[in-house]
């Protein structure tokens, strides 16, 4: 699916817990079997949000465009699994910079409510 500006919502209930959280992404933006479930593959995933033809999400956007991760229940998240959420901000920082330094736009937004 390509689309244009997307809006991924995303329940940081289920986000807890290593297995859980790349289960809800894998599901969510339909990465590739050989996805390696951790934050290292994670950031190579998202950062071919863009690029179809890479075959590493099923969740595509348009060049240009850029993916929104909405995670509702967000302060459970946080509260819950302090280190994954460290880490979910800072590899999307890292996805987004990656893409920045060869020319690319960035691609990832985080939105946080309750």
């Amino acid at each position: 699916m390509s689309k244009t500006d997307a809006v991924v919502v995303m329940d940081g209930n289920r986000l807890i817990g290593v297995d859980d959280f790349h289960s809800e992404f894998v599901t969510t933006f339909g990465f590739p079997d050989f996805y390696g479930r951790n934050m290292d593959a994670w950031i190579d995933c998202m950062g071919y949000l863009d690029d179809p033809d890479a075959g590493m999400s099923t969740l595509t956007v348009e060049p240009g465009n850029a993916v929104t991760i909405r995670i509702d229940n967000y302060a459970h998240f946080k509260q819950a699994a302090p280190q994954q959420w460290i880490d979910l901000l800072e590899c999307a920082a890292i996805v987004n910079w990656r893409r920045t330094e060869v020319g690319r736009g960035a691609i990832l937004a985080l939105a946080f409510y309750g």
